[in-house]
């Protein structure tokens, strides 16, 4: 049972306790469904997008790279209802199935950005539009960015353009916890975060190490250092735990009266959501997405982990991740990270090329991700600067594992992995088909499916959403469309 789950259930049983009390019957006590009461961390039952998925189709005889370690160099892919059916050579559409023809070009699932605040701060980047940072406390676990998403933001059809997907929808890196995160796909025409939501998504807890908390916070109360950081992340993991103990003792003396053992029904505990979250990350619930630059730091927040009894599941720019890979993987914990970006702050001075390179050298799992709504447009050229600093130094890379970089790793560390991620039987039908090897600087994906539907044609306007921010634009000169 999830945390969110056992607190309305307890106040759920709570609520009858106090029924039955009333009329003294408390032997006809009974606890009522799990749904007792709105549960406003739970989106594993989202709204369907409003334009329909989950079409069948067959894309036949391209390369087909799979980012299992399977590479087809003339393969094809099946759909069905939206899921993938079968990968392999020489299939046959059934009845009805749609047939697309990418000979010569290269096939890959879809791309998965772990780091995005696309929604959060939407374009045009008003005032008006900043909805990232909770800057009001140094932690706010109780913020969640599905509330403050907006998937209209003009700049998520450039990145389905670009061959993605879906992505995670971070708080910002103000506070030292910023509040839960939300997955998303980029169905089109969708209308709400609910809508957008990964069906089955856990949510994430966005939490942050160094300089940007001491920065914002330093004149107005702290945490002023490092020192005061790691203080304040241990007060929320202290506070989580005992509010954790408060919810089992409850539900043990609970349990105790409902079964006769005691006289008077044990006063319930208030429900919080900002400790209901940090408990829910302490029982393994809920994912940790830690921003943090230095070696030393990530090794700070991977011993306080420890200590509270839960795993980081990424850390987040770890431009210095390099330095702990060892460590990195025996923790299970992966990196997400640039290709290149480095020096724009005291903490990100050590940053090197060859970072994502020396993460898989060590069997860590690397991630790149993009933290920026025109990186994103690109993800597979950042991966692909990336895996080639690697061969220059003498790491034996393959396109496929690179390929893992934007895809499967990225599934992985978001709790997608089992329906997302790579091109195989069962999963569902997110899709890219290039013009040539993603990893070329040449690359431009030409159709992007989501669950077999047809949601971008770089030859088709119908499938390119225009927005009031591209209205005058020659969108074709803006995608690329024209070579010369």
């Amino acid at each position: 049972m999830t945390t969110t789950a056992r607190i309305v259930r307890t106040l759920g049983l709570a609520a009858t306790v106090a029924s039955s009390a009333c009329a003294h019957t408390r032997s006809q006590t009974t606890a009522p469904s799990e749904q007792a009461l709105p549960d406003p961390g739970d989106s594993s039952t989202p709204l369907r997008p409003p334009v329909r998925v989950g079409a069948s189709v067959l894309v036949k005889s391209a390369r087909v790279m799979t980012a299992t370690g399977l590479t087809l160099d003339e393969g094809d892919v099946l759909i069905v209802d939206g899921v993938i059916q079968e990968v392999g050579e020489n299939l046959t559409a059934p009845e009805g199935v749609a047939v697309v023809d990418a000979r010569g070009k290269t096939v890959t699932p879809g791309l998965i950005d772990t780091h995005s605040h696309m929604g959060v701060y939407a374009s045009p980047g008003l005032r008006a539009h900043s909805d990232g940072n909770e800057a009001v406390a140094p932690t706010t676990p109780y913020a969640r960015a599905q509330d403050g998403y907006w998937p209209q933001d003009p700049q998520i059809p450039w990145a389905v353009a670009g061959g993605v997907t879906s992505a995670q929808i971070l708080p910002g890196s103000a506070n030292l916890i910023g509040g839960r995160s939300t997955v998303v796909k980029f169905y089109p025409h969708v209308r709400s975060a609910a809508e957008a939501h990964f069906p089955g998504a856990p949510d994430g807890m966005k939490m942050a190490c160094g300089e940007n908390p001491k920065r914002v916070y330093g004149d107005k109360g702290g945490p002023q250092t490092r020192m005061g950081n790691v203080a304040g992340h241990r007060r929320a993991f202290e506070d989580g735990k005992n509010y954790l103990r408060a919810l089992r003792r409850y539900e043990e003396e609970l349990d105790k009266y409902t079964r006769g053992e005691r006289d008077e029904a044990p006063d319930p505990v208030d429900r919080d959501l900002g400790l209901e979250t940090i408990a829910g990350v302490i029982e393994g619930d809920i994912f940790v997405h830690n921003h943090c630059y230095r070696a030393d730091e990530m090794l700070i927040m991977m011993s306080l982990a420890k200590e509270y009894g839960f795993t980081i599941r990424s850390f987040h720019h770890a431009v210095e991740a390099y330095k702990i890979a060892p460590e990195l993987a025996a923790a299970g914990t992966a990196a997400s990270i640039w290709a290149d970006w480095w020096g724009f702050k005291a903490e990100a001075f050590d940053g090197i090329r060859e970072n994502a390179a020396l993460l898989f050298l060590a069997g860590a799992r690397p991630i790149i991700h993009s933290d920026s709504a025109i990186g994103i447009q690109r993800l597979n050229q950042e991966a692909a600067k990336a895996m080639y600093a690697g061969r220059r130094i003498g790491v034996e890379i393959s396109d496929d594992d690179a390929l893992r970089w934007i895809t499967s790793n990225a599934a992985w560390a978001l709790g997608v992995d089992e329906v997302a991620g790579t091109l195989s039987p069962g999963k569902m039908g997110d899709l890219v088909i290039w013009n040539t090897n993603p990893f070329s600087v040449y690359a431009k994906a030409e159709q992007v499916f989501i669950e077999g539907t047809l949601v971008y044609d770089r030859d088709d306007p119908a499938t390119q959403p225009t927005t009031d921010f591209s209205v005058g634009w020659d969108l074709k000169a803006a995608q690329g469309a024209n070579d010369q």
